[in-house]
C-alpha cells in the first residue's frame, strides 16, 4: 500500500487467492517501527451467501498477543466496511476523507 505523498505504508502478498469466494493476504507495516517489529499480520476476506445477500468476513490475526497492530487497524476497519457497504448501495462512499491527515506534535 503506498501514501498519497508516494511512500509505502505496507508491504505483503497475496498467499490464497479464491475468486469471488475468499482473498488471503500477508503483509507488515513499514511507517512505524513498533508495528513493523511485529512482523506480518494475515488478513482473511471471505464472501458467503446469505439469502438474497452476500456476507463479508474479515480475520485480521498476528503472532503476537497483544498486538499494537491490530489495535491500530481495528479502528480502519469498520471504516473502510462502511465505505464499502455505501459503495455498494448508492454508488459512492460516505467518508470522502476517511483518514484525514492531521499535524502532530
Amino acid at each position: 500500500m503506498v501514501s498519497g505523498d508516494g511512500q509505502i505504508t505496507d508491504a505483503g502478498e497475496i498467499i490464497e487467492p479464491n475468486r469471488s469466494r475468499r482473498l488471503v493476504i500477508r503483509w507488515q507495516h513499514q511507517n512505524k517501527p513498533e508495528l513493523k517489529a511485529e512482523g506480518d499480520s494475515q488478513c482473511t476476506m471471505e464472501l458467503e451467501p446469505s439469502g438474497t445477500a452476500v456476507r463479508l468476513s474479515i480475520t485480521h490475526t498476528i503472532e503476537r498477543d497483544p498486538s499494537k497492530l491490530i489495535a491500530a487497524v481495528s479502528g480502519g476497519w469498520p471504516k473502510i466496511i462502511s465505505n464499502l457497504k455505501s459503495l455498494l448501495e448508492t454508488g459512492s462512499t460516505a467518508l470522502h476523507d476517511a483518514y484525514p491527515t492531521c499535524n502532530q506534535r
